[in-house]
C-alpha cells in the first residue's frame, strides 16, 4: 500500500510541478513554489488532522484498508479533474483584460452570462444522463469536452492577437465556445458527487464535503493566480491551453483508474443510508425524476439556499478586484497582499471552510448538514454588515478572505454532500443538477444586478468608493435568507426508504432484541415441555391408586 501511495505522490507531483514552474513567470525574484508552497503545506496539515480523526462507528466497510486505498485513489484523480475544470471555466477574465484591455471589461459579463445561463440549464439534460450512464461517463465527457472547448478557445486568442482576426471577431467566438466550454463543464459537479456517492456512508460524507471545498478552492487558485501568471509570460493563448493539456491528461488517468461504484473495483456494496437506500425499483424517466425532486421540500430549500450562495460567492470572487482597480487612487489596495494573491488567499480559505463544515457537520451535529450551514450564513450576514463599515480600510481585503471561506464551507456541504443524502445514490445527478442550477441562477442573477447598479464603466465615478456603497446591501438581504431556509431544516435527516435496512449499529440492536425473545419463548417452551413430562409421570400413580378393576384390599 505504501509503495502505491509513493507512486500516486510522484504522479502527482509530476503533474502540478510543471505548471506551477511555468506559472511562477520565470522573472519573478521569488521562487516558482513560494505561491503553491502554502497551499501544500496547509494540505498536508489538514491531511494528517483528518487522518488522525475517530472513523465513525459501525461502518464494516472502514475496517477494510484495500478498501479506503481504492475510494482514494477513486477520489483523488476526479477531484483533480474538478479543480482543472474550474481553472478551464474561470480563465476568462484574465484573457479578455491581456487581449482586449480595458475595453473588453465590459464585454466579459455578456461572455460570462451566456455561459453561465447554459450552465445552469444543461443540468436538465446532464443530471438525469449522468444517473442513467453513471459519473464515469460524466466525467469522461466533461474532461474531453472543455479541454477540446479551451483548445479552441486558444485559437481564436492566437489568431487575434497575431491579428488574423478582429478583437470584435474574437468576441463573438467567445460568444459561442465560451457557454459550450460551460455546458460539458456542468458535467464536473454532477459526475463527482455521482461517482462517490456509492462509496460514501452518510457519517462519512461530510468529510467528503471537505474534500469537495477544497478541490474547487484549488481550482479558483488555478484559474486566477496562474492565469494571470501566464498571461504575463506568454501570449494569452496558452491560459486556454495549459488547461486544455490538464483537462486531457486527466481524461487519459480517470479513464484508467475511476470506477462508478464499489462493486465495479471488485469490493461489495455499501450501505449508505441515504434516501435511495432500501428502493429497488428501476430508474425513472427524466420528467418523472424532476417531478419528484420539486415535490421534495428539502430538496427545494437546498436550492435556495444554493441561489443565495452563488449570488454571494460570485459578488465576492467578482466584484472584489473590480473594486480594487477602480479605487485604487484612494484606497491603494492594488498594492495589498490580498489583490496580489487573491487566487491564493481563496484557495486557503476555501481549504480551511470545507474543512471545518465537513467535519463540525459529522462530528459535531450527527451528520446533518443544515446546522453547519447556518452557523456560516450567520458569519457572512455580520461579514456583509461588516462590509458597510470596513469598506475604506486597509483591512477590507481580509473580510473578503474570511467570508470566502464561509460561503465555500456552505457549497461544499450543500451540493456536495446534501445533495448525496436527500437526493440518494440512484437519482443524485438529478438532485446536483437541480442544486446547482439554483447556483448558477443566483451568480448570473448578481451579475446582472451589479452591472446596472455598480460604477463599472466610469473610472471617475468608480474611482470613490462611496459609490460602491450598494455592493453590500443585497449580499444582507441575501444572507438573511438563507440564514433563515438553513434554519427551516435544522433537524432535517434522510430518510430510508426500507426501514429493513438499516445502519450496522442499529441492525446489531435488533437482533440482540430478536435473540433476547427467542430466548425467552425457548425457554418458555422448555419449562412447558418440562412441565407436561412431569404431570405425565404422576399422573398413572393416582390413576393406578383409583383402578376399580382391582380387588380392594381388606
Amino acid at each position: 500500500m505504501l509503495v502505491i501511495l509513493v507512486r500516486w505522490f510522484v504522479f502527482t507531483l509530476t503533474l502540478l510541478v510543471p505548471f506551477t514552474a511555468f506559472a511562477s513567470g520565470g522573472g519573478d525574484t521569488k521562487p516558482w513554489y513560494t505561491g503553491f508552497a502554502p497551499i501544500v503545506l496547509l494540505l498536508v496539515a489538514v491531511g494528517i488532522v483528518m487522518s488522525r480523526l475517530k472513523r465513525p462507528e459501525g461502518l464494516p466497510h472502514l475496517e477494510n484498508k484495500t478498501y479506503r486505498l481504492r475510494r482514494v485513489l477513486n477520489w483523488v484523480p476526479l477531484g483533480l479533474t474538478y479543480a482543472f475544470l474550474y481553472w478551464g471555466r474561470y480563465n476568462l477574465q484574465p484573457i479578455i483584460e491581456a487581449v482586449g484591455g480595458k475595453s473588453m471589461v465590459a464585454d466579459f459579463g455578456w461572455v460570462f452570462g451566456a455561459g453561465t445561463a447554459i450552465y445552469g440549464i444543461s443540468f436538465i439534460v446532464n443530471g438525469p444522463l449522468t444517473d442513467r450512464k453513471g459519473g464515469r461517463f460524466s466525467i469522461l465527457v466533461g474532461a474531453i469536452g472543455a479541454s477540446i472547448a479551451n483548445l479552441l478557445m486558444g485559437c481564436s486568442c492566437y489568431l487575434a492577437l497575431n491579428e488574423f482576426c478582429s478583437i470584435d471577431v474574437f468576441f463573438w467566438s467567445l460568444m459561442i465556445l465560451y457557454p459550450i466550454n460551460m455546458y460539458f463543464q456542468s458535467f464536473g459537479a454532477v459526475a463527482i458527487v455521482k461517482c462517490n456517492a456509492p462509496w460514501f456512508h452518510v457519517k462519512e460524507r461530510g468529510v467528503f464535503g471537505a474534500v469537495f471545498g477544497i478541490m474547487i478552492s484549488l481550482g479558483i487558485y488555478f484559474a486566477f493566480d496562474w492565469s494571470y501568471a501566464i498571461v504575463k509570460v506568454a501570449p494569452a493563448n496558452w491560459a486556454f491551453w495549459i488547461p486544455a493539456i490538464a483537462l486531457a491528461i486527466m481524461f487519459v488517468v480517470d479513464k484508467l483508474v475511476v470506477r462508478n461504484t464499489p462493486e465495479d473495483a471488485g469490493f461489495k456494496k455499501v450501505i449508505t443510508d441515504d434516501a435511495s437506500e432500501g428502493v429497488n425499483e428501476p430508474q425513472r424517466g427524466a420528467k418523472e425524476m424532476f417531478k419528484l425532486m420539486l415535490n421534495n421540500k428539502v430538496i427545494l430549500i437546498i436550492a435556495c439556499i444554493e441561489f443565495c450562495s452563488g449570488f454571494l460567492r460570485q459578488a465576492i470572487m467578482q466584484m472584489y478586484r473590480f473594486f480594487a482597480n477602480q479605487t485604487d487612487a484612494i484606497l491603494h489596495l492594488k498594492t495589498d497582499f490580498v489583490y496580489e494573491n487573491w487566487g491564493l488567499c481563496l484557495c486557503v480559505a476555501g481549504i480551511l471552510g470545507g474543512v471545518f463544515a465537513g467535519t463540525i457537520s459529522d462530528r459535531v451535529f450527527g451528520s446533518r448538514r443544515a446546522p453547519v450551514v447556518a452557523v456560516l450564513y450567520f458569519f457572512m450576514l455580520l461579514g456583509s454588515v461588516a462590509m458597510i463599515f470596513l469598506m475604506q480600510s486597509p483591512t477590507f481585503g481580509w473580510l473578503m478572505v474570511f467570508m470566502s471561506m464561509c460561503i465555500i464551507g456552505v457549497h461544499g456541504m450543500l451540493s456536495g454532500t446534501a445533495s448525496m443524502d436527500f437526493g440518494g445514490t440512484k437519482n443524485v445527478g438529478v438532485a446536483v443538477g437541480l442544486i446547482d442550477g439554483f447556483v448558477y441562477a443566483g451568480t448570473a442573477t448578481q451579475a446582472v444586478l451589479y452591472a446596472i447598479t455598480l460604477p463599472k464603466g466610469d473610472i471617475i465615478v468608480g474611482a470613490d468608493p462611496a459609490n460602491w456603497s450598494f455592493w453590500p446591501l443585497p449580499m444582507i438581504v441575501i444572507a438573511v435568507i438563507g440564514l433563515y431556509l438553513a434554519i427551516k431544516i435544522w433537524f432535517a435527516k434522510p430518510k430510508v426508504e426500507n426501514p429493513r435496512i438499516l445502519r450496522p449499529g442499529t441492525q446489531m440492536l435488533i437482533w440482540k432484541i430478536r435473540m433476547w425473545i427467542r430466548s425467552y419463548y425457548w425457554l418458555n417452551d422448555i419449562t412447558k415441555e418440562a412441565l407436561s413430562k412431569e404431570n405425565q409421570r404422576c399422573m398413572p400413580k393416582a390413576e393406578e391408586g383409583n383402578n376399580d378393576d382391582k380387588p380392594i384390599p381388606k
